[in-house]
């Protein structure tokens, strides 16, 4: 049978992590900014009010299709809890997009456009009018607002710093082998095994299991079961107990051009009742309080001795990102149906099996990517489960079936 895949129409260009400096901790001091928390949204027929207890540095607005939406940024803000919507506005969301950067999200009920707004003469509160329009009518673009000068909180400043010059940028961590068929027109997945190296990710109390070695086992016991399969190619991001960055990890699939890019973890938490498997998408704003607490875990693993490796790679326009992110974010969101469908025949999964979180290793904008949390190195039947060569090949029975799945759905379609 022949597989005929196509290829993305175009590609978007590498985001090469750009280290430039280090920020040496014990020798930075900063000035911390006055901070606004959200402390009340109230949405009603064509009027949103967003209160503040403290000074903002800013807010922009812009609209978001497929579903419908409004996204509100507050530079300079702290995200708070909820909010009050009638009429146009279905729902609202809150959350930190940035560590300087709160974004409220208005789920609509039809299409709709900020038309103007502004700040009250205190600057505490953002009032923004809002209009129905055609769907042909949203324009991509922001609409920015600011508060009088003198009720304007000013951005964090830094003191002093140590910069150190790093080089070049890596685009260059070397791409790995590709197992299964020699035919380019089949579909690429991507496997990472999460952790490595000096970061050995959750360490467990019973039997002292790592992370990164139960990651690496799983993802070995994936790509053997799918190279068995014969349908799919696949490639590790490490096959060694080596350590990658985040950045790095979905590089290597981006540069790979692969269809599809999972990263396997373990979990870890403070109840050892805490079991089952969960995958995680990426979204603006983390489903719930747990899946922010544990995408903040995670994105630590860039710092070292508490230096930030990281590369962040903001202000491309957000609007663009969330454009090219779409459709990327539908297909993930799809495949984790997929997964726990077909995972759960084989190993438990937590009663909400599929959440959302911001995490690294989610965000290339052309590659579908899940991260799948395994089980609870924390929960000694889930660590034996795992541990095991019969929980691995449960694990990659399940994974393997959902991947099958997933690319023949999109060659029936095709």
């Amino acid at each position: 049978m022949k597989f005929d895949w196509t290829k993305k129409g175009c590609a978007l260009h590498k985001q090469a992590m750009a280290l430039g400096t280090i920020l040496v901790s014990a020798l930075l001091m900063t000035n911390p900014a006055q901070a606004g928390s959200i402390s009340r949204i109230e949405a009603s027929g064509s009027q949103i009010t967003v209160s503040f207890d403290d000074l903002v540095e800013g807010a922009s607005t812009f609209s978001l299709i497929g579903p419908n939406r409004i996204a509100v940024d507050v530079k300079g803000g702290k995200a708070g809890h909820g909010g009050y919507a009638t009429g146009i506005i279905k729902s609202v969301r809150q959350g930190q997009y940035s560590p300087n950067t709160a974004r409220i999200v208005f789920d609509l009920d039809r299409p709709a456009v900020i038309t103007n707004g502004g700040f009250s003469n205190d600057g505490k509160s953002l009032k923004l009018s809002l209009r129905a329009v055609g769907q042909n009518q949203i324009a991509s673009g922001r609409k920015s607002f600011l508060p009088p000068m003198k009720f304007r909180a000013e951005p964090p400043k830094n003191n002093y710093s140590v910069k150190v010059p790093l080089g070049k940028p890596r685009d260059s961590v070397g791409l790995p082998k590709i197992y299964g068929p020699n035919d380019p027109s089949r579909p690429l997945v991507v496997i990472d095994a999460g952790h490595g190296g000096h970061d050995p990710g959750a360490i467990s109390p019973h039997g002292s299991a790592r992370e990164k070695n139960v990651t690496l086992a799983i993802a070995r016991a994936i790509r053997d079961r799918l190279v068995a399969g014969g349908r799919v190619r696949v490639a590790l991001t490490r096959d060694t107990d080596k350590y990658l960055v985040l950045e790095e990890r979905y590089g290597i699939a981006r540069r790979l051009e692969a269809d599809l890019f999972m990263s396997i973890h373990a979990d870890a938490a403070g109840n050892e009742t805490a079991s089952g498997a969960t995958v995680y998408t990426l979204s603006e704003v983390a489903s719930d309080r747990e899946a922010a607490k544990l995408a903040s875990r995670e994105n630590k693993a860039n710092i070292i001795n508490g230096i930030n490796l990281g590369g962040a790679t903001h202000d491309v326009s957000s609007i663009l990102i969330d454009l090219t992110q779409r459709e990327t974010m539908n297909i993930s969101a799809d495949f984790a149906k997929l997964l726990h469908r077909e995972g759960s025949r084989q190993m438990p999964f937590r009663k909400t099996p599929h959440r959302y979180a911001s995490f690294v290793v989610l965000k290339a904008p052309d590659t579908p990517s899940v991260l799948f949390e395994t089980g609870y190195l924390t929960n000694k039947n889930d660590v034996a489960f795992l541990n095991s060569r019969q929980g691995r090949s449960k694990v990659a029975a399940g994974v393997a079936s959902a991947i099958e799945s997933h690319f023949a759905r999109k060659l029936a379609a095709r």
